[in-house]
């Protein structure tokens, strides 16, 4: 049963599966709890609320007693760092260039559970992502990989771009062997990071991480993240592109995870112009949907305001006057950052005394000195 089972996995389009026994990773309540206390969560209050059933599958389903871990390929045709020197031009996490992997994922879960289910009788349940599941840990115990300096699992096989989904079963399977790291010396990952978003080998600290401040993160980004981003407008994929194992990494098969043409390089001025209805449209069926317009344009106004192009004052004028505090904030920032200065310290007094969002009237105050 458990060759068929890798077999069906295949056939439904992963690059790879392991198993794992459901109580493999003893280690996981007392990590997470770490973690968690040193705050490095950020305001993803998510994870404090799920951290007991995260922390242990036990606790999730008590039932289980084994997991089969599952890889899927995501991997680019291009190098993910090449459009950090296109200012102009915004860069888009290569997981988020099409389709929203988790439909695609679960869908496939489904139908290897489902024969898995009907085969043996056993009871199963799939889980991608969303759910309080630690993946990469049980994923390091299936033998899929090991988790990298960066934290993010690596595979001697896949590379660092594949996606993960599990299926829990009340089968007692034999599971696959813990795989050991191989990061050795290499350091790569953690000298890359712009934003010093690791402490330490094997440590994240979300706070400072660009996929954290970019997407999870719904507030204003401090100003001293706001440069090291560049044209990063949704996630940061530096880490994982300059590993050194992706010379084994695959392009993507499914045609759901190869690059739209319009979210490969996207002008910056082009997205600064949508509205809600917009946005919505553009990025109808991307994971990109999920952090709404607003955010998303304070992510493009902070990349602007990187470029050093003036030319793109035009096009940040408008949002002075954004609804949204967040937008109104960042094009305040963005025009000083394109040398608009004395422009605005005209506006400043005018600005200064309406209300507005504090976050908004720091903005201001700054650029009037």
């Amino acid at each position: 049963m458990r060759a068929e089972l890798l077999r069906r996995a295949r056939e439904a389009g992963f690059d790879d599966a392991g198993i794992a026994r459901a109580d493999a990773r003893t280690d996981l309540p007392a990590r997470l709890e770490a973690w968690l206390g040193e705050g490095r969560h950020g305001d993803m209050g998510w994870m404090e609320e799920t951290a007991m059933r995260r922390a242990s599958p036990a606790t999730l389903w008590p039932e289980a007693r084994s997991i089969v871990m599952l890889a899927m390929s995501y991997g680019p045709d291009d190098n993910p760092l090449d459009i950090l020197a296109h200012r102009d031009r915004a860069a888009i996490s290569v997981y988020a260039r099409n389709r929203d992997y988790h439909d695609l994922v679960k869908k496939r879960l489904k139908q290897v559970a489902r024969w898995l289910a009907e085969t043996s009788g056993a009871e199963v349940k799939v889980f991608v992502d969303t759910a309080p599941v630690m993946e990469k840990p049980l994923a390091e115990a299936a033998g899929l990989g090991w988790q990298g300096k960066h934290t993010n699992l690596v595979s001697r096989r896949l590379g660092s771009w594949f996606f993960l989904g599990s299926i829990f079963t009340t089968l007692d399977l034999t599971p696959d062997a813990r795989h050991d790291d191989r990061c050795g010396d290499c350091r790569r990952c953690l000298d890359i990071c712009p934003t010093s978003a690791f402490p330490a080998p094997y440590e994240l600290d979300a706070r400072r991480c660009i996929s954290y401040l970019t997407i999870e993160h719904k507030g204003h980004i401090a100003l001293e993240f706001r440069q090291p981003m560049g044209n990063r407008i949704y996630g940061c994929d530096d880490c994982l592109a300059v590993c050194p194992w992706n010379k084994f990494a695959q392009a993507a098969r499914e045609a759901a995870f190869v690059a739209r043409d319009d979210l490969r390089a996207p002008l910056l001025a082009e997205l600064a112009t949508l509205d809600d209805a917009g946005f919505r449209a553009r990025f109808s069926g991307s994971p990109v949907k999920r952090i709404g317009r607003d955010r998303f344009i304070r992510n493009v106004l902070i990349a602007i305001g990187n470029t050093g192009m003036p030319g793109l004052a035009d096009t940040v004028r408008p949002l002075l006057g954004d609804a949204s505090a967040l937008v109104r904030a960042m094009a305040v920032w963005a025009l000083a950052e394109l040398g608009q200065g004395d422009e605005l310290r005209q506006r400043a007094t005018a600005a200064l005394g309406a209300e507005m969002d504090e976050d908004v009237r720091a903005e201001w105050r700054r650029v009037s000195g």
